[in-house]
């Protein structure tokens, strides 16, 4: 029986990984960021410019969105370390998307490195 460890380990053998210092370049060439963290995750912070969809659902985000479908969009994708994002764009591979990064140690690589992060207004109530 395969552990999710050895799943992550085989999606990233077939994707795309990128070291956080290429991130910025890459996310500047791409159509679109996708976070695939849970949602309690990107509200605590995320990077700027980046959409949720969280990789439970990212499958149906994608077939359910005119915007997200085009095969040849480019993407990148991350999550807190990167186990998620590989699987992600394992899947997207899967579903015919050509051109999908993944941010190797994803969230925690990018605030490591010192690099901005967006976090949503919060409503006052005072």
């Amino acid at each position: 029986m395969k552990s999710a460890l050895d799943l992550v380990a085989a999606a990233k053998a077939s994707i795309t990984e990128i070291p956080v210092d290429q991130a910025e370049a890459a996310i500047k060439d791409a159509d679109v960021l996708i976070d695939v963290r849970e949602g309690d995750e990107f509200a605590a912070g995320h990077l700027p410019g980046a959409i949720h969809a969280s990789r439970g659902m990212l499958e149906f985000k994608l077939s359910s969105n005119p915007a997200l479908s085009a095969r040849d969009l480019k993407v990148v994708l991350y999550c807190k370390t990167s186990g998620r994002a590989a699987l992600a764009a394992a899947a997207m591979k899967e579903m015919g998307y050509l051109n999908v990064k993944s941010i190797a140690g994803g969230y925690d690589a990018w605030i490591a490195a010192g690099k901005p992060v967006a976090k949503p207004d919060m409503p006052s109530f005072g």
